[in-house]
């Protein structure tokens, strides 16, 4: 499995219009993230590394996980890991 370019994905999110999160607002997006990873886990859907790293990275851009799943979508070429130019 290919490794996730994190330092691309950043810089694309950097540069991409949304409202991000207080860091309040942050604060509370790590723990539903966590609590959905513990729940993923349960169901043996356990996140890759580089998945768990990519959520860390997002929110630490404070992106809203509402808006994670779109972005990555809008980012990544289909069936491919590799940032859409």
């Amino acid at each position: 499995m290919a490794q996730i370019d994190l330092k691309a994905l950043r810089a694309r999110i950097r540069k991409m219009e949304f409202e991000r999160g207080t860091p309040e607002q942050v604060a509370l997006w790590r723990e539903d993230v966590a609590e959905a990873r513990a729940n993923l886990a349960i169901e043996d859907m356990t996140p890759t590394t580089d998945e768990d790293a990519m959520f860390a990275m997002m929110l630490d851009e404070g992106v809203p996980p509402a808006l994670m799943s779109s972005m990555i979508l809008e980012l990544y070429k289909p069936g491919n890991r590799q940032i859409a130019a």
